[in-house]
Formats: C-alpha cells, sequence, structure tokens
C-alpha cells in the first residue's frame, strides 16, 4: 500500500512539473484571475451592490469552471495517447488507477493555485465591509470540490479519445448536464412522465444544488459525499478505460 502511495506521489510530481515546464500552467491562472475578476466586479456589479462580500465571485465561479476544467482535463491523457507516450507509461509497473490518481490531483492542484491567488478578493471585501468569513471559506471548499469533479469527468473523456478538441466537447457537455440538472428547464423534460422520486434523483445531480448549500456555509455531509461520489465514480470509469486500451 505504502509503495502504491508513493508511486502515485512520484506521478503526481512529474505531472505537476510538467504544466509549469511549459507557459500552460501560467497562462490557465492569468486568464482564470483575469476573468473571474472581471466577472466579480465588474460584470456582477460589486459595487453596485454595496455590500462587500463574494456573493458574485461564487455565483459566477462554476460556470467558468465548465470552460476552464474540461480544458485542463482534456490534455491529461489525450496528449499521452496522441503522442504515444500512453504506451510506455502503461508497460511501467504501475496500476493504472496510480497513473489515474497522480495525474488527476496535479491538474487538482493547479486548478487550487489558481482558486488560492484569488485571496486578494477576500482580503479586499475585508478591507471595504464585514463579510461572512466562515461562509466565504466554504465557499472556496465548495469551489474546489465542483473542480475536482468537473476534472475527473474530463479526465475519463481525455482516456477515450487521442483528439484533445473531441475530449473537450464531451467533457463540457457532461458537466454542463451537471450544472444544469437542478434547473427547471431540465427537471420541465421529466415533469410530464417520470415519477417525483426520479425528478427529485435528477435534482441531486446538480452540482450547483450541493454547491450552494456549502457556499451557504452549511457543511453538509451528504454534500460532501455527493461530491467524493462523483470524483470517485469517475475515475474509476477512467481507469477501466485506460485499462482496456491497455488490453487492447
Amino acid at each position: 500500500m505504502h509503495s502504491s502511495i508513493r508511486t502515485a506521489s512520484i506521478l503526481f510530481r512529474r505531472e505537476f512539473a510538467s504544466y509549469f515546464a511549459t507557459p500552460l500552467a501560467l497562462v490557465f491562472i492569468v486568464i482564470f484571475l483575469v476573468l473571474i475578476g472581471a466577472l466579480t466586479f465588474s460584470i456582477g456589479g460589486f459595487y453596485v451592490r454595496g455590500q462587500a462580500d463574494l456573493a458574485p465571485f461564487f455565483n459566477y465561479l462554476p460556470w467558468l469552471y465548465l470552460f476552464l476544467m474540461p480544458a485542463i482535463a482534456m490534455r491529461l491523457w489525450a496528449e499521452e495517447r496522441k503522442s504515444g507516450t500512453i504506451e510506455l507509461l502503461m508497460t511501467l509497473p504501475i496500476a493504472p488507477w496510480q497513473a489515474v490518481l497522480g495525474k488527476y490531483l496535479a491538474a487538482w492542484a493547479v486548478a487550487a493555485l489558481a482558486l488560492l491567488l484569488t485571496f486578494p478578493m477576500w482580503i479586499t471585501v475585508n478591507y471595504l465591509g464585514d463579510p461572512d468569513n466562515g461562509a466565504i471559506v466554504t465557499g472556496y471548499i465548495g469551489s474546489l470540490l465542483v473542480a475536482g469533479g468537473m476534472l475527473a469527468i474530463g479526465a475519463c473523456f481525455s482516456a477515450l479519445t487521442r483528439n484533445q478538441v473531441i475530449a473537450f466537447i464531451l467533457a463540457f457537455v457532461v458537466c454542463g448536464l451537471f450544472l444544469l440538472s437542478g434547473f427547471s428547464l431540465v427537471l420541465d423534460a421529466f415533469q410530464s412522465w417520470a415519477p417525483q422520486p426520479v425528478i427529485d434523483a435528477v435534482a441531486s445531480l446538480s452540482f450547483l444544488t450541493h454547491f450552494g448549500s456549502i457556499a451557504k456555509g452549511v457543511i453538509d455531509i451528504r454534500d460532501l459525499l455527493y461530491f467524493a461520489t462523483v470524483i470517485a465514480a469517475w475515475l474509476m470509469a477512467t481507469a477501466i478505460v485506460l485499462d482496456l486500451k491497455k488490453a487492447d
């Protein structure tokens, strides 16, 4: 068990360093910070609202993730398959789950770093007013979980194809469904024929439903279990796909 974790850790460090060996991570972080800043302060009407909090920040963040997380995840395996290095990786004495976990955690760490670098916004709202810092902390936790869920979905589709554009589109669509499943636009499609338990189940799949609860300052074990289940399920699916590709 210790050697398995160590192997995954080595892959994590290798993959995390690879993001900064090229301008990829820097470009992603800069784009993220510029866009979330514009969405929070300009489009979100931060100054017009006259209230010092990060509500606009957390309102827009999942939608920004919808574009940026699949963009990070699309290269995880598609690039390895396109360059042929995945064959080399799969011949090493490591289990598919170790490779999946190491590469996934590296991508999640890059997303976490980008999120961490938004701390000046937190300082700003505390300078301008007296926000609920407890809710802000839980909002950051929820944001990290949403990013993790989307990256897990993106990793699976990246493993399915060597084409990064296709991997991005598939991940974008599925992540979008997970975001929108709690909206009336989606639920109305089930209203006419599905029983109420099915409608409730579809609504419970929404990232926004669980994220919204956490961002309000309430950490419910059910919300944490939801994100843990989503991440684990999609990573398991990724490992299965890679195992099947290895068998081919």
